[in-house]
């Protein structure tokens, strides 16, 4: 083999080898993008879920604050009914 072609074959490697490097990175960042994504759909899920939770919560707290009202009404009155039989 004489000088010009080897100096022609290194540098179609060298090229060959920028190339696939190329490849490989730009698969590597679109990989990257595909997890960011689905990470990002999964906070969204996540946090339609604590709204969802936070919403059960506080009705159930309404229904409790509700419901202990009551109780404290019907104390009230089995207290007066004690201490009128008194």
């Amino acid at each position: 083999m004489d000088w010009p072609t080897v100096i022609l074959l290194l540098g179609v490697l060298v090229v060959a080898l920028m190339v696939g490097i190329a490849v490989v990175a730009t698969r590597n960042e679109s990989r990257k993008l595909d997890l960011d994504e689905a990470r990002s759909e999964e906070v969204k899920r996540l946090l339609a879920r604590y709204d969802e939770l936070s919403a059960a919560t506080i009705e159930a707290q309404k229904r409790a604050a509700a419901d202990l009202a009551d109780l404290q009404t019907r104390l009230a009155g089995i207290e007066r009914i004690l201490r009128s039989v008194e």
